[in-house]
């Protein structure tokens, strides 16, 4: 009989909705040093993401849906939707164990119910686990079914953030601002976005088939005030975080695949939970000509209280490939309790008893090899909700085609395929159903053992994906937005005039010494007002598109579109949008913050990398002193300053700091890694940010990694020098900490004034209190005494 595995550190968070159970679940996975959540929605995965490579970097997370796949080299999160969770202890279709975690996480449990994807809730329920810890959310509906699921979990609920009350019946012309208008059919939506065009000046659109960049640009209209109301179906009862006041059902029945039924009130509750942010009330109604709600469903509403779920669905995951009547056997297995129900109804299912009452393909599904794979093909997504016949047939033609010698879908059937979706033309029906058969190749071509360049095919079908998107979002605005209709202001810049930055100082005054060249005077970037979709392409842009300057601004393509700011440390600092920026509104701003946030993460992890390799030479405390001491300074502190932890550091730890790539000199104490231009570049911008606002960008500068020396400012702290790179060396002049270690060492040899100054290219007389310092440092002949031992 199929049992739980083991149940150790599992704990439910079971409630209402705005009870913040994701975003404790996400916080609570960044306090490990692994972790997956499985989410039920690529929209609602996709934003995850975004906000989880904020904080740590797109370096540290892989995305990993049925139609997107980021994985960098070593990711330590994994953001999945919950059918694409790569689970350890089980093969992945690529081939190869899935990934072991120290946390994992499944949201929105309740889906277990589904009749079509509720058999893998279920599943991830009785087997998903994290190493150490493990968390479900969702409704409170479920704990009895949770409880039985996972007999050991320890259950957590908390109260809703913001009330949720009933508003009535409310009509188009006297719907509240901020409000979100749900039908249960694309059809409904269009029609009410048309109606609202007329009375109110038009409305965003959001419906379960858009892909996430023509959803976000959608979802941009709405939060940044250009139209006050969305219409939209329940998609956005799953965790869309959306700014929303009123919720107004206009309808209270659905097509759920099989008839048209009525909403339960639990179904009710997830949608109407989005009214209400954080502590902000939120209210919920219908639309007139729908009576008011009963007096029960608005009580169970605003008292989240419900009948509990009685059965979820169940399949067995131990499948037999042996041939394709075993597989059919073994998805048929009874459930071994009566409270789950088998999920014998599924698309897949259907897929396979179809497929395998053709002759041809009943042929070519004979070995375990071959009847996986049938299995495998008939997993495809129907994105485009085709008759059932349409689908089986794309999918025997992909079976049929890796059967063939070459084991691959033949090059030439893609490009025909995604050929006859090139163009933008066509009305909003035409557009969908165009981009739900790109999301279908999409699935198809990611996966890496069915076509030669997964990747070259998926960068191409993400690309058609994004201009239908756009074409999409254009058509939407064309037809449901009144252009012509006031719109609010935009928000202002976020860098003050006039300013001048820490860099820019040093420079300037290092100018007028004649220790740098003069550098051109570089304006903020006004430009004129940018489209919606270059701005998607930026959200959307590898990291090489994007340049952190050392005065701390971000340029994209030469243009400015942000500056760092100070954060909650100098390794963690943080976005301030401006420039290009400035002409976005308010959701395409918000995502346009995270993505540049997790390229300045990514910048940030990449400069302290050589660190971590120093860190990890020993856990001797003095070894941990002396390493904290460097990283605090970005990579160099000065040697007096740890001259007692040197002096306690026993050899062995010496040796092994030195071969991770630490530098223990007379006078300095640095990573030699993190003197190259480019890490240079990023420490000066993390400095710039660390003393921002007080002095800011623009002002003339020099290149990072050529200065030598530059003058001590009383204006700048002296903490920011180490930092810089620089030491102080007499009472007027610093020079970087590499070069000082090497002039040190040179005049230890008996080096004169007048090298010195060649080496550093300034006057005699400008150097000699360095020289002199150097000369009387009274700590040189312990320290070579040491040396030399």
């Amino acid at each position: 009989m199929q049992r739980p595995l083991g149940e150790a550190s599992i704990r439910a968070l079971l409630g209402p909705t705005n009870t913040g159970k994701t975003h404790r679940a996400i916080e609570r996975m960044l306090e490990h040093d692994s972790g997956m959540i499985g989410l039920p929605l690529r929209l609602l995965a996709r934003e995850v993401y975004d906000r989880v490579t904020a904080r740590v970097g797109e370096g540290a997370v892989a995305l990993v849906t049925g139609e997107e796949k980021r994985v960098p080299v070593r990711p330590r999160y994994w953001i999945c939707t919950v059918e694409a969770m790569p689970l350890a202890g089980r093969a992945t279709r690529e081939g190869g164990d899935g990934q072991a975690v120290d946390f994992l996480a499944v949201d929105e449990v309740q889906l277990a119910t589904h009749r079509q994807r509720g058999h893998v809730f279920t599943d991830r329920m009785l087997h998903a686990r994290g190493e150490v810890e493990t968390w479900f959310l969702g409704s409170a509906t479920m704990r009895d079914l949770v409880g039985r699921l996972c007999p050991t979990a320890v259950f957590e609920s908390r109260p809703r953030l913001s009330t949720l009350s009933d508003a009535g019946s409310v009509t188009l012309a006297t719907l509240p601002p901020r409000s979100v208008v749900v039908a249960f059919s694309a059809t409904r939506v269009y029609e009410l976005a048309e109606k609202l065009r007329l009375k109110r000046g038009g409305a965003a659109v959001v419906i379960g088939a858009l892909s996430p960049r023509a959803r976000n640009a959608q979802v941009a209209l709405f939060q940044s005030g250009e139209v006050d109301t969305l219409v939209a179906t329940d998609a956005i009862g799953m965790g869309l975080n959306l700014d929303v006041d009123n919720v107004v059902f206009a309808e209270l029945r659905k097509f759920d695949g099989r008839a048209s039924r009525a909403l339960e009130d639990n179904e009710l509750a997830q949608i109407a939970g989005r009214a209400g942010r954080h502590h902000r009330a939120g209210r919920f109604a219908t639309l007139d000509p729908l009576p008011p709600l009963p007096l029960s469903t608005v009580r169970a509403l605003e008292q989240h209280r419900f009948a509990a779920d009685e059965r979820v669905f169940w399949r067995n995951h131990e499948l037999d490939f042996g041939s394709v009547d075993d597989l059919l056997t073994s998805l048929r297995k009874r459930p071994f309790a009566p409270w789950l129900r088998l999920a014998d109804d599924a698309e897949d299912m259907r897929a396979l008893f179809a497929l395998s009452h053709r002759p041809t393909i009943a042929a070519l599904a004979r070995g375990r090899d071959r009847v996986a794979l049938l299995w495998e093909v008939c997993q495809i997504p129907d994105f485009r909700q085709l008759p059932f016949d349409d689908h089986f047939n794309l999918q025997a033609a992909i079976f049929t085609a890796l059967c063939d010698r070459a084991g691959k879908i033949p090059r030439g059937f893609i490009e025909e395929q995604l050929a006859r979706l090139q163009t933008t033309e066509g009305d909003l029906e035409t557009l969908l159903d165009r981009m739900s058969a790109v999301r279908t190749w999409t699935y198809i071509t990611g996966k890496g053992s069915w076509v030669d360049d997964a990747g070259g095919w998926q960068a191409r079908t993400h690309a058609l994906e994004d201009r239908l998107s756009d074409a999409l979002h254009e058509r939407l605005v064309q037809r449901f937005v009144d252009t012509k209709a006031k719109r609010r202001g935009r928000a202002k810049p976020v860098e003050p005039a006039g300013a001048r930055s820490l860099a820019g100082e040093l420079a300037a005054k290092a100018q007028a010494l004649g220790l740098v060249a003069p550098g051109a005077q570089s304006d903020r970037g006004q430009g004129d007002q940018r489209s919606a979709r270059w701005l998607e392409s930026v959200i959307e842009a590898p990291h090489e598109r994007f340049r952190l300057e050392a005065d701390a601004r971000i340029f994209v393509e030469g243009k400015l579109v942000a500056r760092l700011i100070r954060g909650a440390d100098r390794w963690r600092p943080e976005i301030a949008l401006g420039g290009e920026a400035d002409t976005a509104g308010g959701g395409v701003r918000l995502r346009l913050g995270r993505r540049l946030l997790a390229f300045a993460r990514d910048l940030v992890a990449e400069l302290r990398a050589p660190i971590d390799v120093v860190a990890a030479a020993s856990e001797d405390a003095a070894v941990r002193g002396i390493v904290y001491q460097v990283a605090q300074s970005l990579g160099s502190v000065a040697a007096a300053t740890i001259e007692g932890q040197q002096r306690d550091l026993p050899p062995r730890d010496r040796r092994r700091l030195i071969d991770a790539g630490l530098v223990l000199g007379r006078q300095a104490i640095f990573v030699p890694a993190l003197f190259t231009p480019d890490a240079l570049r990023v420490r000066r911008a993390l400095c710039t940010a660390e003393l921002w606002p007080a002095l800011d960008p623009p002002a003339p500068m020099g290149d990072p990694g050529i200065e030598m020396v530059v003058p001590l400012l009383p204006e700048i702290p002296p903490r920011i020098y180490p930092a810089l790179g620089f030491l102080p060396a007499g009472p007027n002049l610093a020079v970087r900490a590499d070069e000082l270690e090497a002039i040190a060492a040179e005049i230890a040899r008996g080096a004169s004034l007048q090298s010195v100054a060649v080496r550093l290219g300034l006057p005699p007389e400008d150097v000699s209190d360095v020289v002199s310092s150097l000369r009387s440092d009274p700590t040189r002949g312990a320290q070579r005494r040491r040396h030399r031992s």
